[in-house]
């Protein structure tokens, strides 16, 4: 309950400062799902701070990999042409 409470709250709070496009909400929508998900595994203490910091760049890194082969696939798919 408590945080369903903390993400209807950020929710709130991003309607009154006016985030109004998709884009932009959509983008704070990861980034509070991120740092919630960082939050979640440095209090498991799965890991020390220094080895969470290097495999976090390092998902960030096949994140960018991933999204940079989805659009070159894009791309290269072409519609029909129309006779």
């Amino acid at each position: 309950m408590k945080n369903s409470k903390f993400i209807i709250d950020k929710f709130a709070k991003l309607l009154e400062q006016g985030l109004i496009t998709s884009k932009d909400l959509s983008s704070e929508i990861l980034n509070i799902f991120k740092s919630k998900r960082d939050e979640f595994v440095f209090k498991m203490k799965l890991t020390s701070k220094d080895e969470f910091d290097i495999l976090s760049k390092r998902v960030e890194n096949l994140e960018n990999k991933i999204s940079k082969l989805e659009t070159k696939k894009r791309k290269k798919t072409r519609p029909a042409k129309r006779s």
